[in-house]
């Protein structure tokens, strides 16, 4: 049996520390998940049959060539009706995602912010710096839409960006992530296991980890691991901790830093460095330097992964690319498109890395069996549902 409806959001997982939603706000994260689903389907198939029929005739037609690149595909698509209609249609849903969840989390700040004391008061495990300055490359736009972004706080202490955050993404990726939306974690604990059977980091460092959904898994999976996931966002971090102490996560640190300077570890502290979708948040001055320091504080023999969406390789159609650069002209991501142009090996060996270290890979989400059930028979219908991301890997060589 084909599933064409998302899972319901009464499926994502409730932790104590997550926002309780009302019939109605449930009602509205159903709705948008559908509408995602359908847009990104059935209506956004209409994109592709708009170029081929409308918008590449006409500009053959005026320029006696085909488009040289994604930009003038952007600039001739953005005339077009239906691919106007389905970017107002897209970047709504966005909106209406982050207002419900928004208004969800500031309805109960009072009681998120009492449960979330109860797991971060006295313990050392979450460390914030108020000297750290959010970078403007992070202020300057809401990313995502998010109002406010991720580090937006309405009071002392607020908690409501990490709130929001965990509560919508469910929604957003229709239930793609796994019913605690950590399968990106669960996906790199299936990968390492695979690939070095019987190996335990001594210590794993996250950069730009949010509320720590994607650490978490690793952390769980390594208990005598020293795991420790750094952000400029303090209310992100806030809810993070709590939302990894109340899921067990006792050996994950959250530390409120920027990753361009990571001088408080010193050389070689960590047997492994990672980032989950961060590198097409980073401007392009930032991200060199933050695979840099990634590289500094990496042990000879330890391992730098980044999951991504693929680079925009000549290899890559230009109709793709410039439909997987939506995002950074019309969901408030800026750097998505410069990022994904980006030579990654060669960034990777500019930071020190041997070129025979490298290595690139794909990385599914881990299936929610209990979400799509017909995935433990590893029908492939089910396992299509999952996220995908492109990882690039180095193994530090000594």
């Amino acid at each position: 049996m084909k599933h064409d409806v998302p899972p319901p959001y009464t499926a994502v997982t409730r932790h104590p520390v997550f926002p309780q939603a009302s019939h109605d706000e449930a009602a509205r994260f159903d709705f948008l998940a559908n509408l995602n689903k359908y847009l990104s389907g059935t209506i956004g198939a209409g994109n592709k049959r708009a170029y081929d029929t409308r918008v590449l005739p006409a500009f053959r037609a005026e320029h006696g060539r085909d488009p040289v690149d994604r930009f003038e595909i952007r600039r001739a698509m953005n005339k077009d009706p239906w691919h106007r209609f389905w970017s107002a249609l897209k970047r709504n849903s966005m909106e209406m995602r982050q207002q419900n969840g928004r208004q969800m989390a500031l309805r109960q700040m009072d009681e998120l912010d009492a449960r979330v004391r109860q797991f971060n008061e006295g313990r050392d495990t979450l460390q914030l710096d108020e000297t750290v300055a959010v970078p403007r490359y992070q202020a300057a736009v809401d990313i995502h839409c998010m109002p406010g972004s991720y580090h937006g706080e309405d009071r002392p202490g607020d908690v409501s960006a990490g709130a929001n955050y965990d509560a919508g993404i469910f929604a957003t990726t229709g239930g793609g992530l796994g019913a605690l939306s950590d399968g990106g974690g669960q996906a790199l604990v299936e990968w390492i296991r695979r690939e070095r059977p019987g190996w335990t980091p001594r210590r794993i460092l996250d950069l730009g980890c949010t509320v720590g959904h994607n650490i978490v898994p690793l952390a769980l999976a390594f208990p005598e691991t020293e795991v420790v996931a750094i952000d400029t966002a303090a209310p992100s971090l806030r809810y993070g901790h709590a939302r990894a102490q109340a899921l067990g996560a006792r050996n994950l640190r959250f530390v409120q830093m920027n990753a361009e300077d990571m001088s408080r570890f010193e050389d070689g502290h960590f047997d492994w460095v990672q980032t989950t979708m961060f590198l097409h948040e980073l401007s392009g001055t930032a991200l060199p330097r933050i695979i840099r320091e990634g590289y500094r504080v990496l042990a000879p023999g330890g391992l730098m992964f980044h999951l991504e969406q693929p680079e925009y390789s000549d290899a890559m159609p230009l109709y793709e690319q410039f439909i997987r650069d939506w995002d950074a002209f019309n969901n408030n991501e800026p750097f998505w498109s410069a990022m994904h142009a980006l030579d990654m090996k060669q960034q990777m060996i500019d930071a020190g890395f041997a070129p025979d270290s490298l290595f690139t890979t794909g990385v599914r989400a881990v299936v929610d069996t209990d979400i799509f059930p017909q995935a433990k028979s590893g029908g492939d219908e089910d396992h299509g549902r999952a996220a995908f991301w492109h990882a690039y890997g180095a193994w530090k060589t000594a």
